[in-house]
């Protein structure tokens, strides 16, 4: 009777070439997942903002871009860097805005003087100035629309993005839109926000604060763009959220 052939070891041999297979795919899908850039205040720092999308982290249409809000107000050119978030949208890449204060103050500028003055307080002027116009209410509804779908924060699977902080004294720090604008409280409890870090600009910092904050659980990006000078800042900021890596651009507005 003919000896019966046996199949294990081919089998063996089969079952690790798929296993090595698929731990090759995983971490090549590792190594090919789009990159996720976090830009805080850009503070009408167009051509600082332009040169750091364009010339260091260099992007492209895979790659999703978050600001934190502060887009306008205090830099000159507050009307090119909405512009350029326009521009970006409509050539189909996928950028995306968090409403910071100054968004906020803008908007309510038109419904309370008092918002008004204080906005005018807080460099309001400029965005004035680079619309050719004396009033929130006359800069176009193109641009106000823009800055009114603004969410007050963004949520992703391991991240909280907003502009100022949260309320963790509250059960759901995601109803409280105020601390989200203003709240400078660098605390936070990730068990009130599913376990996720946040991260916020707001609060200007230099960029070894900056760096340090990386291994907390709330990270910091505001370098002070607009502060140009001061010790340890003036610069932008994108963090690259996959890798954790810092980029940084001078000012080059003013």
């Amino acid at each position: 009777m003919p000896e019966r052939l046996s199949f294990t070891g081919a089998g063996l041999f089969n079952s690790t070439i798929i296993k090595v297979y698929m731990r090759v795919c995983r971490c090549y899908k590792l190594i090919m997942k789009p990159r996720r850039f976090v830009i805080p205040d850009i503070h009408g720092c167009a051509l600082t903002f332009r040169c750091l999308l364009e010339d260091v982290i260099r992007i492209e249409q895979s790659d999703s871009i978050y600001l934190l809000g502060d887009t306008i107000d205090r830099g000159p050119r507050s009307r090119e860097v909405l512009d350029t978030i326009r521009r970006l949208k409509a050539s189909g890449y996928g950028v995306q805005s968090v409403r910071g204060n100054h968004e906020e103050m803008l908007l309510k500028s038109c419904r309370d003087r008092s918002f008004f003055y204080l906005w005018m307080q807080n460099g309001g002027h400029e965005t004035l100035k680079s619309f050719g116009v004396e009033d929130g209410c006359e800069i176009p509804r193109l641009y106000r629309r823009l800055i009114e779908s603004f969410p007050f924060f963004i949520k992703l699977e391991e991240f909280i993005l907003v502009h100022g902080s949260l309320n963790f004294t509250i059960p759901d720090p995601l109803t409280d839109r105020e601390a989200m604008l203003w709240s400078r409280n660098p605390h936070v409890i990730k068990g009130l926000i599913g376990g996720r870090k946040l991260v916020g600009g707001h609060t200007p910092m230099s960029w070894k604060e900056i760096n340090r904050s990386l291994t907390t659980d709330h990270i910091m990006l505001d370098n002070g763009c607009v502060y140009k000078g001061e010790r340890g800042m003036g610069r932008l900021t994108a963090l690259e959220l996959n890798s954790m890596t810092l980029h940084f651009h001078k000012n080059i507005d003013f």
